[in-house]
């Protein structure tokens, strides 16, 4: 796995051994980030179960000005450190070692926004006629997630395409894109009045 664009481009990552852990593909990261353009570029970043840390060292590779990531694994966000400080972006990158939910409400409680949130997040089981119950429904439902975007910025979540999801206010959705079992959903508030 490696970095795919920007100043640290093809920059190798190191990723956690084993099952736990379900970076996002190369082709798939490429695929968002040329659809994301310049609005990375100085851009504040929440990376929601953050795993190897990828999405977020590829936005600082790209230019955004900070970045927080949440990841729950101790081993995984010690990754992150490890290569955030290889390839010099040390400082910048915060590493929060939580769960992703209660994060959330303490950054909506202390008035935080992020020009761009990326969650890629651990995948849902297949639901047929049911409701989904995975991660990125969750976030979907999540009534802190929307406080967290500023104004005119992008929640960018991905999941399987077996895992339907039912976007919920104020989530309206600017763009899609499909790569093998992987969908990417660009996302926008659309009343961030009504919060």
């Amino acid at each position: 796995m490696r970095i795919t664009g920007g100043h640290a481009a093809r920059r190798i990552l190191k990723v956690p051994k084993g099952l736990d852990v379900r970076p996002t593909p190369d082709l798939v990261k490429q695929a968002v980030f040329n659809s994301l353009g310049a609005r990375v570029v100085n851009a504040r970043v929440l990376e929601l179960f953050a795993g190897s840390g990828a999405l977020s060292l590829e936005c600082l590779s790209r230019g955004a000005a900070s970045v927080m990531c949440v990841e729950k694994s101790h081993r995984h966000a010690e990754f992150i450190r490890s290569n955030a400080a290889a390839a010099g972006y040390g400082e910048i990158l915060e590493v929060r070692t939580q769960d992703v939910f209660p994060v959330m409400n303490q950054l909506a409680e202390s008035g935080k926004q992020f020009d761009l949130i990326l969650a890629d997040p651990p995948y849902g089981e297949k639901n047929v006629n049911r409701r989904s119950t995975s991660f990125a429904q969750q976030l979907l439902d999540d009534k802190n997630l929307p406080k967290l975007l500023a104004s005119g910025g992008r929640f960018v979540l991905g999941h399987t395409k077996r895992d339907t999801l039912e976007l919920v206010a104020p989530w309206t959705e600017a763009k899609m894109l499909k790569h093998g079992d992987t969908v990417m959903r660009f996302l926008e508030c659309a009343d961030k009045s009504a919060l």
